[in-house]
């Protein structure tokens, strides 16, 4: 004789049931797909060319930089105080940290895949039905229905769609942070570049000034010389055009000084026209930022960095497109009360519940799946290539900037030795047309070939800033790897500052 089931078991069979479904599904979410993510090697070479040779030593102050402010090995106060405000409030570094930002709402959104989803709700309805309804009990009633009742639905993690699904969150997350940072730096390094230009111009215009004062002083004594007889009026005419043109040339750098302010009143996010930067003359000194060996260049370059990322996350697709292939498990449970008559809503009898897995899979697709594997090894072989292309731009850069400041180094030297040599042309020139030996025409060939060559000067001095800037921002600004987040960091990123990076300047 069969024994009938108490109402003791009746009730546990439900928790007994779930405890075992859980217990399979936890068993076999161990279980986790796709090729597990190696960084890609990158042909990197032993040492820099452009440094063999060369006398460049630490420089000082750089042990004692904060962390990523660059900018102070140029001890220049004003630089200073205009980068400080290029991280809170310049708004393309405002618009990568929001992309960060969003990325690491991804994550969160993809870790909650982990966990079950629960819903509630509560309902009251009147229904009356039909009484020429046949074969029906609730014909010509007028019923309601009170109900409130829970649902939880869980899918585990059978094949590591979910986790995945999380690790590539993480890795674009990662990915963002380091854009957030590369950002940072482009722009930093864009405000010094246009800063230095800018001081270069205030320099060139301090020299066209001097210049137009010796000029004043040069047609004034011609005109002097032609009132005793001694010059002819083609003197004078010479030395007003020589005058005249060189007024026009200095009017002309207010132009290119107006639009490097503005570009920089641009990147600090402030309207121009609320922006004024006081005149001052160029005085720093390039300086190289030490470079190490080029293999560092892959822990301090943010962009190479998230290039890196991109491919884990990619990877991670690769995965996610693998565990299609299998089936998904899915856990559910209903529980509430229902009644038709409100004063029975609460009571035991008017419980219900329902409990039960689901298994689905697909048979056949006719390779829909294969070709979104496919797509994936083909996402990630490209980011792979990109990040490769990422290091070698990177060392080309370093290259590029270390050749132009060795380069222009000589070139500012033999500039120099020509400024010094026009200089004592004119002054001999201007010397022998005071004693009536020459004409006036050889006092503007001298002018003209002094005034160029000491701006040619002032240009490669410009040149040099720039090339000094660009090198510190090709050898990643002071950023090291270090200062990504780390997974566990990235729903909850503790507040942390950007490390320093060394600088050397050359010796002698």
């Amino acid at each position: 004789m069969k024994r009938p089931v108490s109402r003791r078991a009746q009730a546990f069979a439900p928790a007994l049931a779930l405890t075992f479904a859980l217990t399979l599904a936890c068993a076999l979410s161990a279980c986790t797909v796709g090729p597990d993510y190696v960084k890609p090697a990158a042909v990197t070479p032993a040492t820099w060319r452009e440094l063999e040779g060369t006398g460049w030593k630490p420089a000082q102050p750089a042990d004692t930089l904060t962390r990523g402010a660059w900018w102070h090995i140029y001890a220049d106060p004003s630089l200073d105080a205009l980068e400080q405000r290029v991280a809170s409030e310049n708004q393309d570094v405002q618009a990568a940290e929001a992309r960060f930002r969003a990325a690491r709402a991804t994550v969160a959104q993809y870790r909650s895949n982990f966990f079950p989803v629960v819903t509630a709700g509560a309902g009251f309805s009147r229904t009356r039905t039909s009484e020429n309804v046949l074969h029906k009990s609730t014909a010509g009633l007028t019923l309601n229905d009170y109900i409130v009742q829970a649902d939880a639905s869980w899918e585990p993690d059978l094949w590591g769609r979910i986790s995945r699904s999380v690790e590539g969150a993480k890795a674009a997350a990662q990915a963002s942070a380091a854009d957030v940072d590369a950002a940072l730096l482009s722009m930093q390094a864009e405000l010094a570049t246009d800063y230095f230009e800018l001081r270069g111009l205030d320099q060139e215009r301090r020299l066209l000034d001097d210049t137009i004062k010796a000029y004043e002083e040069a047609l004034e004594l011609t005109q002097h010389r032609y009132a005793g007889g001694i010059a002819t009026d083609a003197d004078v005419a010479q030395a007003q055009a020589q005058l005249k043109t060189t007024q026009a040339q200095a009017l002309d750098l207010g132009v290119q000084r107006a639009q490097l302010e503005h570009a920089i009143a641009i990147l600090i996010g402030q309207p121009p026209s609320t922006f004024t930067l006081s005149v001052a003359p160029l005085v720093a000194a390039p300086v190289v930022a030490a470079s190490g060996v080029p293999s560092d260049l892959l822990e301090r370059r943010p962009d190479i960095a998230a290039a890196e990322r991109h491919v884990a996350a990619m990877n991670a697709q690769i995965g996610v497109a693998t565990a299609a292939f299998f089936p998904n498990l899915i856990l559910s449970v209903t529980g509430g009360l229902e009644a038709t008559n409100y004063s029975q809503w609460l009571l035991a009898p008017s419980r219900l519940w329902s409990l039960g897995p689901t298994l689905a899979g697909t048979l056949l697709d006719f390779g829909g799946r294969a070709a979104v594997k496919e797509q994936a090894r083909a996402h990630y072989d490209e980011s792979v290539a990109q990040y490769r292309q990422t290091v070698l731009d990177a060392f080309g850069q370093v290259e590029d900037n270390l050749a132009a400041l060795r380069v222009l180094e000589q070139e500012a030297a033999a500039q120099d030795d020509a400024v010094a040599a026009a200089q004592r042309s004119l002054a001999v020139v201007s010397d022998r047309y005071r004693n009536g030996a020459i004409t006036y025409l050889d006092v503007v060939v001298a002018q003209t070939t002094a005034l160029t060559n000491e701006r040619n000067a002032v240009a490669i001095a410009r040149r040099r800033m720039a090339a000094s800037v660009a090198l510190v921002k090709a050898l990643g600004g002071g950023w090291d790897v270090s200062a990504l987040p780390g997974e566990d960091e990235i729903v909850h990123p503790p507040a942390s500052t950007p490390t320093p990076a060394g600088a050397v300047a050359k010796s002698g």
